[in-house]
């Protein structure tokens, strides 16, 4: 018998459930396990004393009114997530408990004291109260966001919802799945069982529809959902967010009107710019041509005497015709870039330099122009275009020189990797010449930029304009660095290998 009581005392002692017993109308301590004395927060010298002298601060809780009731009636009394003021180290601090208070009788049936059990659950209460402020931040997001929510059982097939759910299906009360689906348009019932068949692989839904009103009127939603499955992986609840995108899906197709609107508009000025670029070199180059042939028949006639005012008039028309042809080509060139498709072949770039320093021969020689070239790697590209690339660069180095010294241009190149892995060629072409402000670096790109007046050099304006478009065609880039007085850099970066096949 003995052994049994120490059994259990020992059994009581270590639980960390506070246990207590209470006897007489003061409620004397006759018992309280370390976890209760913990829980009280008043020492261990609790034994023998009354429970009202040792929790004072419960006096307005009603709890020590609870245990005498069970001690007077013998019925046991049950408190869940009972909020409770403990003084603890000089400190009133909330805590919440789930207690008991139990009726103990002696062998006759007389009740002569009472067990309190308890757990402390304030963490728990906590937690629960903490997940039902987010459920309510959650809920008035979803609310003033415009959306709605649903949850339905795969089980009982019924839908909980909540926000604008209802709302935006234009429904009252309670509604199964079927109505919702019958709402859809019918257009729009291939795109819901497709949504639900991937859903059965990743888990996820996700579509528009089009709901049809009873006045026949269409919205569009957007609706997202997930699959919740239980332990054995069997789908048991959908989970799910419905947003009205109606006024998003007019704005769409707004915007694909007004582009399809400027589409055409903008063909129809390009082909107008096309047929411009084509009348321009084809009707123009031939008055062009004429009054050049003409005024040099009036140069060379030897019938006729020239005085020299004369004869620098006719040689301003001849420049001037000469201005006027070079801009014509630059036009058509540049104008018709676009509208050739050029093939993609294998292009060995110590040639192209090769061939324009043959085209060049002439501005080379006459200027004592010295040429430093590194070997050039082969690159993908049109070859015409890549020629026309670096044949304007060059012949711009040669023009723009100083007047006191030969020009001299040096070329380099270096292969360099893209952050994707794909190898590009750095060429640069950096020369001695008049060079560029800083301030107008990016500007010289524009068509029909010129920074000196025609009568310093001679040009159209196009050139770099043209260069930037070739490099561009070539998923590549040109840029120009360089210092007034003080020489021009241009860098080219273009990949070694082209994706497509034609340019």
């Amino acid at each position: 018998m003995y052994h049994d009581l120490n059994l259990l005392k020992n059994i009581v002692d270590n639980t960390p459930l506070p246990i207590a017993v209470y006897t007489g109308p003061d409620l004397k301590i006759e018992f309280a396990n370390p976890a209760m004395i913990l829980t009280w927060g008043k020492g261990e010298g609790v034994i023998g004393k009354n429970y009202f002298d040792i929790l004072p601060e419960i006096q307005n809780q009603q709890i020590f009114d609870q245990a005498l009731a069970v001690l007077q009636t013998g019925i046991t009394f049950h408190a869940k997530d009972q909020k409770i003021e403990l003084l603890i180290n000089g400190e009133i601090k909330s805590h919440y408990f789930n207690y008991s208070f139990i009726p103990l009788a002696d062998t006759k049936g007389n009740i002569y004291g009472v067990m309190n059990t308890g757990a402390d659950v304030t963490d728990l209460h906590r937690a629960k109260q903490e997940m039902q402020n987010s459920d309510d931040r959650l809920r008035l997001a979803i609310e003033s966001s415009g959306m709605g929510t649903y949850e339905i059982d795969l089980a009982t097939k019924k839908i909980k919802t909540c926000g604008n759910f209802n709302s935006i299906w234009s429904i009252e009360g309670e509604v199964s799945n079927e109505q919702l689906i019958a709402k859809l348009h019918p257009e729009d019932h291939a795109l819901r069982e497709k949504a639900h068949e991937e859903a059965q692989l990743t888990g996820k839904i996700s579509y528009e529809a089009r709901i049809v009103n009873d006045d026949s009127s269409i919205r569009w939603v957007k609706i997202d959902g997930k699959i919740i499955k239980d332990e054995n992986g069997n789908p048991i609840t959908i989970i799910g967010i419905i947003q009205d995108i109606h006024e998003q899906k007019e704005f769409e197709e707004e915007l694909k009107k007004q582009v399809a609107e400027s589409t055409v508009e903008l063909q129809r000025s390009n082909d107008d710019l096309l047929h411009f670029a084509n009348v321009v070199s084809h009707d123009l180059k031939e008055p062009v041509r004429k009054i050049k042939t003409f005024n040099s028949f009036l140069r060379n006639d030897s019938e006729i005497i020239f005085n020299e005012n004369s004869k620098k008039y006719l040689s301003k028309v001849d420049q001037s015709a000469q201005r006027m042809q070079t801009i014509i080509e630059g036009i058509l060139a540049y104008s018709t870039l676009d509208k050739k498709t050029q093939p993609v072949e294998k292009i060995n770039l110590d040639e192209i330099i090769e061939n324009i320093k043959t085209d060049l021969e002439l501005i080379i020689n006459e200027k004592g122009a010295i040429l430093v070239i590194s070997e050039l790697p082969e690159i993908e590209g049109a070859t015409i275009l890549i020629h026309q690339l670096f044949y304007n660069l060059i012949h711009n180095a040669l023009k723009f020189s100083k007047a006191d010294q030969p020009p001299r241009v040096i070329i380099t190149a270096e292969v360099i990797n893209h952050e994707n892995g794909i190898e590009l060629l750095e060429i640069k072409i950096k020369d001695n010449g008049i060079g560029i402000d800083p301030i107008y670096a990016e500007k010289i790109f524009n068509a029909f930029e010129r920074l000196h007046s025609k009568d310093e050099f001679e040009g159209n304006g196009l050139g770099l304009a043209l260069c930037r478009k070739i490099a561009k065609r070539h998923n590549g880039t040109i840029t120009a660095i360089g210092e007034k007085d003080n020489g021009a850099e241009f860098i080219v970066i273009l990949p070694l290998k082209q994706a497509a096949t034609y340019l």
